[in-house]
């Protein structure tokens, strides 16, 4: 792992809240994790460093990645971005290998053709007829050809094509000229996230490595290339009890892990890397409300999965040294938020009881969504071992 930007070590009563923290260790936990099962499946990791947007935590990964012995690890090993902003961050740092996984359209194309000037392998991904047409014209003229993944719906939660349907291989058949190559197919099984039980995400996890090689299968079977089968998300990825056919795994929230994952059993709570500390502003003994500096502004407005799952409100309410507080665990919450202020209640409801803390007592808070709590900060302060302050990662932001 990369050295901290700052060697000060310092106590949380320190740091002005709202902070975004990063349990360093439970971080180094998460990548080893992932590392050993990829390494023990036979297939390569394409990071997702939408979560972290953070150089030093994509290095972390790698270095995990190579001591696992997961295939196709290097010291700037492949990744996938949400975002043109973090291909061109990343590329810049030295990460060459880049899946851009959201469906492109006409006014990325000068992006794009940038980073494949400045020597990025990048792969781009589309799922329709049109879309390739219009890449194909535009990109006949590029001294590089990009790369091209056609997205597969496996679950019927988002975009692409179903695996069986025609327009697979009309869409195929339109990625035509020297300014495209067709590489495979790529889906992501957002259904995990609804997945309730082992079995049940082992059965996701399945569907969707299926259903990515049956595409693949029909693309070949065409006479149409199709070495690449790009699956993923961070329950698939932990739950698939084999991968035969699939090249490639692409999972994100797991260098951190949040309530989503705890709710669906893929963590514990012990295991979350990421919380926003926070302090203890006011009292509304009347309503039974804590007051907290940390609104929607630190926290996110993500619910999670509360609709399904046991409602964490806007984040689990810990104590400074990240244990849920309660007799039992977990009986506070941020039931709801305004821009700088959280409201902490029982999650019962009931006014009555009230979580009767001093001004100024720290607390932190876990978030329900990795990805979307870290995208309110500007950078992570590190944790180590002993729960001190050791240093500070950047983080970049927008598009």
């Amino acid at each position: 792992m990369d050295a901290p930007s700052t060697a000060l070590r310092r106590p949380l009563a320190d740091l002005e809240t709202p902070a975004l923290l990063l349990d360093t260790p439970r971080l180094q936990a998460n990548l080893r994790r992932m590392a050993q099962r990829m390494a023990a499946l036979g297939v390569r990791l394409r990071p997702h460093v939408k979560t972290a947007k953070c150089l030093p935590v994509a290095a972390a990964t790698d270095a995990a990645n190579l001591a696992a012995g997961v295939p196709g690890a290097a010291e700037h090993g492949p990744i996938t971005v949400s975002t043109l902003r973090e291909a061109d961050q990343f590329a810049a740092a030295g990460w060459r290998d880049i899946t851009y996984a959201v469906g492109l359209t006409a006014n990325k194309f000068a992006h794009v053709r940038r980073l494949l000037d400045a020597g990025v392998a990048l792969t781009v991904i589309l799922d329709s007829v049109d879309a390739a047409r219009v890449l194909s014209a535009a990109a006949a003229a590029w001294p590089t050809p990009v790369q091209v993944l056609i997205e597969i719906d496996t679950d019927g939660q988002r975009a692409g094509l179903r695996p069986d349907v025609a327009a697979l291989l009309d869409v195929a058949a339109a990625l035509g000229g020297p300014g495209v190559r067709l590489d495979g197919v790529l889906t992501h099984c957002g259904g995990a996230y609804h997945g309730h039980g082992e079995a049940a995400l082992r059965a996701i996890a399945e569907q969707e490595r299926a259903g990515a090689v049956h595409a693949a299968e029909r693309l070949r079977a065409a006479g149409f290339a199709a070495p690449v089968v790009s699956v993923g998300s961070t329950p698939t990825a932990l739950f698939a009890e084999q991968l035969a056919g699939v090249t490639e795994v692409r999972a994100g929230v797991y260098v951190f892990m949040d309530l989503m994952m705890a709710a669906l059993g893929v963590c514990r709570l012990d295991e979350i890397a990421a919380s926003v500390l926070t302090a203890v502003i006011g009292h509304q003994p009347d309503r039974g409300w804590t007051l907290i500096d940390a609104g929607w502004m630190a926290l996110s407005r993500d619910r999670g999965l509360a609709g399904e799952f046991t409602d964490q409100g806007l984040g689990l309410v810990c104590d400074a040294a990240g244990s849920p507080i309660g007799e039992d665990g977990g009986e506070w919450i941020v039931s709801a938020a305004n821009q700088e202020h959280g409201i902490v209640t029982h999650r019962s409801g009931d006014p009555t009881r009230r979580l009767e803390l001093p001004v100024g007592t720290l607390l932190r808070v876990l978030p329900n969504h990795a990805c979307a709590t870290a995208a309110q900060h500007a950078h992570y302060e590190l944790l180590g071992a002993d729960g001190r302050v050791n240093g500070r990662w950047a983080r970049f932001m927008g598009w």
